[in-house]
């Protein structure tokens, strides 16, 4: 089970779990954000890696607001990586991830998969806590309490992380070396009407450093 949500993380993470022998779901969420342009992007990458399955799973978090993203207040823009906000920023969507990985948890048992990837990274990453690695771990422990198939005994559940201590350049350098197309992906959070990234949010930003420090051209954005 992979989450994909068509962005540099996730479709990375994709590329792992098949380069580790698995024969991966992939599960996307529309859950109100403000675009439909990571969908069609998860939708490319999916068939482009030959997925099992892929389900695209529809909530909607614009009833509880508190985010940039599922709200009214704008997305924050920057001249340079250097001037983002140190703290949680707007973008934060809360308990996204706990949403995400529920609703994976019941797709998993649903399936007999005892392994769950997604593409969370504390180092180069907008400082959201369920980004950290004792927030997965936590999520971990009680996932094997949360299910009639983990009480039977018939599943022990992983939940595997391998960007987690890795640079957005090291994510970068991985996946070129399992033959991502980057260019399928799209990481921007208020891209323009016509799907082109911003260039200036902070995940734009993020990312341009990603590909600068590994020493090549994003694909997408094109520097």
């Amino acid at each position: 089970m992979v989450l994909l949500s068509g962005g540099l993380d996730s479709t990375t993470v994709l590329a792992i779990a098949i380069s580790e022998g698995y024969r991966p779901y992939a599960l996307s969420f529309r859950y109100g954000q403000r675009h439909d342009v990571e969908i069609a992007a998860a939708h490319k990458v999916a068939r482009s890696m030959k997925v099992a399955d892929h389900v695209v799973m529809d909530i909607d978090l614009r009833a509880f607001g508190g985010s940039a993203l599922t709200g009214k207040m704008p997305v924050p823009h920057h001249d340079s990586v250097e001037h983002l906000d140190p703290g949680i920023p707007v973008t934060y969507v809360p308990a996204r991830n706990t949403v995400f990985l529920s609703f994976a948890l019941a797709w998993a048992e649903t399936l007999g998969s005892s392994d769950i990837f997604i593409g969370v990274n504390a180092i180069d990453y907008s400082g959201y806590p369920d980004c950290r690695p004792e927030y997965l771990a936590a999520y971990e422990a009680m996932a094997n309490l949360a299910t009639k198939a983990g009480v039977e005994g018939r599943q022990r559940l992983r939940l595997h992380a391998p960007l987690s201590q890795l640079s957005k350049a090291q994510i970068i350098e991985r996946g070129l070396a399992l033959g991502v197309d980057y260019g399928l992906t799209h990481s921007c959070y208020d891209p323009g009407p016509d799907g082109r990234p911003c260039g200036t949010c902070d995940s734009c930003l993020l990312r341009s450093k990603g590909f600068a420090e590994a020493g090549t051209v994003d694909p997408v954005l094109g520097a």
